[in-house]
């Protein structure tokens, strides 16, 4: 048995390749929200891959993106090894992302026990992410577990898709009680109405689905083998080709296009009987929208949020959003309630905070007008 203390079997593959289109003006197709610093000086990414570094090794963690986002996702992560940088030609959803980043541990370890985490999460209290992440890989390293970090519900959030628990688990034999709980997984629901949500969250039984997995690379092959065997025959050929990155790129440019775009839980995660819920009981916030983003800022007496020059009378429960440094101007607002300003070098929005959600339309329209398409 390894020691408690050898973490060079555990690999991270952080999904990176999103495109946070509901924080546009800010948020672009090169320099998306994974890649943005909006509450301190560093990119949600750079924390993303800060927080499991006392986990697993540096050379261990791997960055499945696009592109289009490669070089900007280079220049955060200097450290890293170039060839752990890997750009999905197009994005095909997260199965074919989860089956790419499979192939790229197995390449380096057939025994090998990974976590996949997406690459834009806030999560303030590291110390009990970590534990929860290492008790995760622990238990996933002695049998055949699918295991999901499940967060507990704060909210009746119609955003969010859900996790049924059943019964607690013991530990495996012989080993000393995890600090962490963890359930067998019965059900995944989609995202719910608010009735739904608040008797959700009220009954205790549900987890938010946070989009973390840890599982062994036999058993993630294993679950896409029985329930997506295509997408098992592509992850063997990008087994055998990500021993050379030259090689991996060309299979993928030839593949890619033609991967089924499905996401994991459909595909894996509701399909499969040995899912097993993490008690995710630390602080956790996707960040999905602006809206999201006032939780983390400091309000003024009114509930305005700003990062701004902001000058206001009788204005109340805004969020004000100024990218600009060296041409900042005051934004100056009277009599607004409840709104959105973001102010970019190049644009502005402006919309109802209730309307958040609709900024990702907003994005396709722009999208598919000539004279605004360098906008997206």
């Amino acid at each position: 048995m390894k020691a408690k203390t050898d973490n060079s079997n555990r690999f991270v593959v952080i999904m990176a390749g999103g495109r946070g289109e509901r924080f546009w003006p800010v948020s672009r197709e090169k320099m998306p929200k994974q890649l943005l610093a909006l509450l301190d000086k560093k990119s949600f990414l750079q924390h993303a891959v800060e927080r499991v570094i006392p986990l697993v090794p540096l050379k261990n963690i791997l960055i499945v993106t696009n592109e289009a986002q490669a070089d900007a996702v280079r220049k955060q992560l200097p450290k890293l090894p170039k060839e752990n940088i890997v750009a999905e030609p197009c994005g095909r959803d997260t199965c074919a992302a989860v089956a790419l980043g499979a192939a790229l541990v197995g390449a380096r370890s057939t025994t090998g026990v990974m976590a996949v985490l997406p690459a834009d999460h806030v999560i303030p209290d590291e110390k009990k992410f970590q534990q929860v992440l290492a008790d995760a890989f622990d238990l996933a390293s002695r049998g055949q577990a699918i295991v999901t970090i499940g967060i507990k519900p704060t909210e009746p959030a119609t955003g969010y898709g859900y996790i049924r628990t059943g019964v607690e688990l013991p530990p495996p034999t012989g080993v000393k009680k995890y600090k962490t709980t963890f359930f067998k997984a019965e059900e995944f629901v989609e995202k719910p109405n608010f009735d739904r949500a608040l008797e959700y969250m009220n009954s205790g039984q549900y987890r938010w689905n946070a989009g973390m997995f840890v599982w062994s690379f036999v058993t993630i092959t294993n679950g896409l083998m029985m329930h997506q065997p295509e997408m098992f025959a592509a992850c063997q050929r990008w087994f055998e080709a990500a021993k050379s990155p030259t090689k991996l790129a060309k299979v993928l440019a030839k593949e890619y296009p033609d991967t089924k775009r499905i996401s994991i839980d459909y595909a894996l995660m509701e399909k499969a009987g040995n899912v097993i819920v993490a008690d995710g009981s630390f602080a956790w916030d996707d960040l999905g929208s602006w809206t999201a983003l006032a939780r983390h800022l400091k309000a003024d007496a009114a509930g305005n949020c700003a990062v701004a020059d902001f000058v206001e009378v009788d204005a109340a429960r805004n969020i004000i959003f100024d990218t600009r440094t060296k041409t900042r101007t005051p934004i100056a607002v009277v009599g607004l309630r409840d709104a959105i300003i973001v102010q970019t070098d190049d644009a502005l929005l402006v919309a109802h905070k209730s309307q958040a959600q609709k900024i990702k339309e907003l994005v396709k329209k722009l999208a598919e007008s000539k004279e605004h398409r360098h906008l997206v």
